[in-house]
C-alpha cells in the first residue's frame, strides 16, 4: 500500500508501535511534507517582504504554497490566509466578522457540537463584546436541523458558524443548505473544515461559505500551521495587528517552512481525493465495524450517522465496558474516547451528550479514527484486540 503520489508504505514514526487509531486528534507528518518544508528552514532562510535576492526563494514558496492550498478547497489564492493554528483561524472568522460588523448588537450562531476553538470564542465575544449567541441543538446523529437555524436567524445575526465534519462522530453537516439560509438573512457563514479537508471533497463555492478553516496538523502537515479561506471581500478585523503581512489580517514575518508544508499536504491530499483514496479507507472502517460487531454481538452500537460522516471515523459504544477501559486493556491500538477525566473521574463527552446519547453509553464510545498508512492488518489487529478486551475488562 502507498500513499498519495506513491508515498512509503508506511510512517516511519508508526513502525514497532500500536497502531494508530488516532488521527482525528493529530496525524504523522508526512515525510514527503517534512522534505518539501526543509529547505525553508535552512538554505532559503530570507524574509519574503525584503527587497534582495534572499527574499526571492521565499516568496515564490509562499505564493506557490498559497495556490496550493486554495487548489484543495476551490479558492482563489488571494483569499487564503495562513495561520499558525485552526484555533487562530477559528479567532480571526469569528471575532473579525463581530467586530468588523459595526452592529450595535451583533448575533452569532453556532451549533452544540461545534470544536471548542468555536464555542469559547463565541463565549469570550459574549463576554468581552456583548454579542449575543445562540447554540443550536443537535438531533440523535449530531446533525443540525436547517429549521432551527432558520428559526434563530435575525437581523441582527452577523454570523453564522457550523463545521464541516465532527471531530468525534465523523458527522458531516449539510453545509451548503446551512449557507444558504445564513445568506438570505444577510449573515456570513464560517466553516470550520479542520476535519473534513483531504477527507472529503471541499469546494468553497459550491458551498457557499464566506470563511473557511484548514488545519495542517489533521491532513499530514506538521502542528503549528493552519489556513484560513476569506472571500474576496469580506471584511474582518485582523487578529494581529503589524506590518500588514496575510492581507493585513495577520502580521508578523511569514513561517515560509510551515506555509510550504502546509501546502505540500494540500497537494498531496487533493490527488488521494482524486485516486480513490477515501472509498478505500472507508472500506477499512467498516470492515472494522463489521469485525466488532461480529466478535462482539448485540453490544456494538454506532454513534453518529451511518453515511453522512467522514470516510475514516468510526465511533462506537460497547455494552458493558467503558471507553477508557477498554483501550487501555488494548495495548496494541492507540485510540481516543470523548470523555474526560477529572481527578480521576470520567464525565461523558459533551459531543455525545448533545447528541441525546445517555450517560451509560456516552462513557462506553471509543473513536476509532483511521489514516493513510492504515492497512487491512491493522484493522485486523485492532478488532482482535478489541474484541479481547471487551470479553476481558
Amino acid at each position: 500500500m502507498t500513499g498519495a503520489g506513491g508515498g512509503p508504505p508506511t510512517h516511519p514514526g508508526l513502525v514497532g508501535g500500536p497502531v494508530y487509531l488516532d488521527h482525528n486528534a493529530t496525524t504523522p507528518v508526512d515525510p514527503r511534507v517534512a522534505q518539501a518544508m526543509a529547505p525553508y528552514l535552512t538554505e532559503f532562510f530570507g524574509n519574503p517582504s525584503s527587497g534582495h535576492s534572499y527574499a526571492d526563494p521565499p516568496r515564490r514558496a509562499l505564493t506557490e504554497a498559497r495556490e496550493r492550498v486554495a487548489a484543495l478547497i476551490g479558492a482563489a489564492p488571494g483569499e487564503i490566509v495562513f495561520t499558525a493554528s485552526g484555533s487562530e483561524a477559528d479567532l480571526l472568522a469569528l471575532r473579525g466578522a463581530v467586530l468588523a460588523s459595526g452592529r450595535p448588537h451583533p448575533h452569532v450562531i453556532t451549533q452544540a457540537t461545534e470544536h471548542p476553538a468555536v464555542l469559547e470564542t463565541c463565549r469570550a465575544l459574549a463576554r468581552l463584546h456583548g454579542t449575543r449567541v445562540t447554540v443550536l441543538p443537535v438531533g440523535r446523529e449530531g446533525l443540525v436541523e436547517p429549521a432551527d437555524l432558520a428559526a434563530a436567524l435575525t437581523e441582527d445575526t452577523v454570523l453564522v458558524s457550523v463545521m464541516a465534519a465532527n471531530n468525534e462522530t465523523g458527522a458531516l453537516q449539510p453545509v451548503a443548505e446551512l449557507t444558504g439560509l445564513a445568506h438570505a438573512s444577510g449573515a456570513l457563514f464560517h466553516c470550520d473544515a479542520a476535519q473534513a479537508a483531504g477527507k472529503v471533497p471541499l469546494d468553497v463555492r459550491a458551498l457557499g461559505v464566506d470563511l473557511l478553516t484548514v488545519v495542517g496538523h489533521k491532513m499530514y502537515a506538521p502542528k503549528g500551521t493552519a489556513a484560513l479561506y476569506v472571500r474576496d471581500g469580506v471584511r474582518l478585523e485582523p487578529v494581529v495587528y503589524g506590518g500588514g503581512q496575510e492581507r493585513g489580517l495577520r502580521a508578523g514575518t511569514e513561517n515560509v517552512a510551515l506555509a510550504v508544508a502546509l501546502g505540500a499536504a494540500a497537494r498531496l491530499a487533493a490527488a488521494e481525493l482524486a485516486d480513490g483514496t477515501p472509498a478505500r479507507v472507508a472500506a477499512l472502517r467498516d470492515d472494522l465495524h463489521r469485525r466488532l460487531a461480529e466478535g462482539l454481538p448485540g453490544r456494538v452500537h454506532l454513534n453518529g450517522p451511518g453515511r453522512q460522516r467522514l470516510p475514516n471515523t468510526l465511533n462506537v459504544s460497547v455494552d458493558g465496558v467503558l471507553g477508557h477501559e477498554l483501550l487501555g486493556a488494548a495495548r496494541r491500538i492507540a485510540a481516543s474516547t470523548g470523555s474526560a477525566c477529572h481527578s480521576g473521574v470520567h464525565t461523558p463527552s459533551p459531543v455525545l451528550t448533545a447528541m441525546g446519547l445517555d450517560p451509560a453509553r456516552a462513557l462506553g464510545a471509543v473513536r476509532l479514527s483511521l489514516g493513510r498508512w492504515t492497512g487491512p492488518d491493522d484493522i485486523a489487529t485492532a478488532a482482535t484486540d478489541l474484541v479481547r478486551a471487551a470479553t476481558q475488562v
